[in-house]
């Protein structure tokens, strides 16, 4: 499962994604709007800022844009600055690999065959869906596709 910050930061974005690129979204206009604490979304803003997804503006009308378009900003990418690597086990991350403790042969694991197919798929799908998608169409109409 993704994080409540995971989940606000999609958010965060989608807001941003929705708003006027060429004037800053204050925070405490996403955080009221999008249901995040303004706090936590100050630590998560900053995150994506840090990664080059967001830019800030000081002052009065200051606040957040993107930084990157929307359709380069996908959710495999948010997920990884937020939650970390995408992964069901440490064995199949391709960010942070590392051998599993109880494994006897990563070779003939069948766990590991099994949820390398599940990894592929989520990254798969992840890496390719942005928070462009997310603002394209209706959420009824992705889920009638």
């Amino acid at each position: 499962m993704i994080s409540h910050k995971a989940k606000y930061a999609l958010r965060a974005l989608v807001a941003l994604a929705r708003a006027d690129q060429d004037r800053p979204l204050a925070i405490s206009d996403i955080a009221k709007s999008q249901h995040i604490p303004k706090k936590f979304l100050e630590q998560i803003l900053l995150d994506l800022k840090h990664h080059g997804i967001l830019e800030s503006k000081r002052g009065k009308g200051g606040g957040y844009i993107l930084l990157k378009p929307a359709d380069r900003i996908s959710y495999g990418e948010v997920l990884r600055i937020i939650d970390g690597p995408i992964a069901p086990l440490p064995c199949l991350s391709i960010t942070a690999y590392r051998r599993c403790a109880d494994c006897i042969d990563e070779q003939r694991c069948e766990t590991r065959r099994v949820f390398s197919e599940v990894a592929t798929q989520t990254r798969r799908v992840l890496d390719t869906t942005t928070i462009a998608d997310a603002v394209a169409e209706p959420f009824e109409t992705q889920l009638a596709s």
